[in-house]
């Protein structure tokens, strides 16, 4: 199991600089030419981007070796990329600079989105190091030694045939190969132990697809003093904003009976998840003025806000907060740093 680990964690980081290679029209399945040499390429050529693309991996040897990947955000010279195995999901910040292309971040099991791009990191692995040419090496955090290996080694893939450049990373566990090609990124990464051999091949570009979340919603019904939720499907394009999302999705009621949660102009100003496992979220003083509830109802609409954000974030606490001050009503009132609590127990599926 500690090996299957190891080998899902490698292929995860590898496989994920892929993410950010720019694929230009009618290039899908070009190979790259035979005289282009690797070391006429900077890490720039292979750090190209391109938003709303999934990235397909096909996988053998290991079940954890099939990935899609999304590109959350992209913010000057760092990418934050998504990873789904189909089992969980992690996500990496990546940036270019001096030279270098480096992991800024690294979490898994991160199943909500929320922009990490401006997090400050650490430099926890170095992909690609410039020159790119043969010879140019490094040594991991690890004591892993990652070298640049062959300038030419061609690669087929479901996609085509491709001219790359070999990087090879060698440990005590095994060793790793990864093939990038210019304006495709990672087409494939290999790795090899003790003659176990597991490969995550690119088998299919998608342009212009949005990464879609299942998230459940609740909401109030004040006339049987319930809570109702429907689990909806919400579209998350590059650099999509997840608090407007969420904003725009409370005010699209379902059908069915349902009260409102949000006013019309109500916005909700910020949105994250705090070091200290509490969801904090920020409204405009209109979630106060455009209320107009009865003390009842006013507990529904707050209960279907925490049940929904706790849930979408996996704790058990919201701090929720009106122009940055705690949540005080003719009802309810609330003091500093005290939050609701996420309680299902008074909801129905909506059907």
């Amino acid at each position: 199991m500690k090996k299957l680990l190891i080998i899902f964690s490698l292929l995860l980081s590898l496989v994920l600089l892929s993410s950010c290679a720019k694929v230009k029209p009618g290039e899908e399945n070009k190979s790259t030419s035979p005289d282009t040499k690797a070391e006429q390429h900077t890490i720039k050529d292979y750090y190209a981007y391109q938003e709303n693309v999934k990235y397909v991996y096909e996988g053998q040897g290991n079940e954890y070796a099939s990935f899609t990947v999304f590109i959350d955000y992209i913010s000057g010279n760092r990418v934050q990329l998504r990873s789904n195995n189909g089992g969980t999901e992690m996500v990496k910040v990546l940036e270019n600079k001096d030279g270098e292309l480096r992991i800024l971040l690294s979490k898994g099991e991160c199943y909500y989105r929320e922009n990490f791009t401006q997090v400050p990191g650490s430099n926890v692995e170095i992909l690609l190091k410039e020159p790119l040419t043969l010879g140019t090496g490094w040594t991991l955090a690890d004591g892993r030694k990652r070298s640049i290996t062959n300038l030419e080694a061609n690669v087929t893939t479901p996609m085509g045939t491709y001219q790359t450049l070999e990087v090879t990373t060698e440990g005590k566990e095994g060793k790793t190969q990864d093939y990038y090609a210019p304006n495709i990124g990672l087409v494939k990464s290999v790795y090899i132990s003790n003659g176990f051999e597991v490969s995550s091949t690119l088998s299919k570009l998608e342009t212009n697809v949005p990464f879609v979340q299942t998230v459940r919603f609740y909401y109030p019904n004040a006339n049987v003093d319930k809570l109702y939720y429907v689990n909806r499907q919400l579209s998350f394009k590059t650099n999509d904003i997840t608090k407007t999302v969420f904003e725009n999705t409370f005010k699209d009621l379902p059908k069915g009976g349902l009260a409102k949660v949000l006013g019309p102009n109500v916005k909700i100003k910020s949105l994250f998840l705090n070091t200290d496992n509490v969801v904090y979220i920020d409204f405009t003083k209109e979630l106060l003025s455009e209320m107009n509830a009865g003390s009842g109802y006013e507990s529904l609409i707050l209960q279907s806000i925490t049940n929904t954000i706790g849930t979408y974030y996996g704790v058990d606490k919201v701090y929720l907060t009106v122009e940055g001050n705690p949540y005080v009503s003719g009802h309810i009132a609330m003091k500093k740093g005290e939050f609701f609590t996420v309680n299902s127990k008074n909801s129905v599926e909506l059907k």
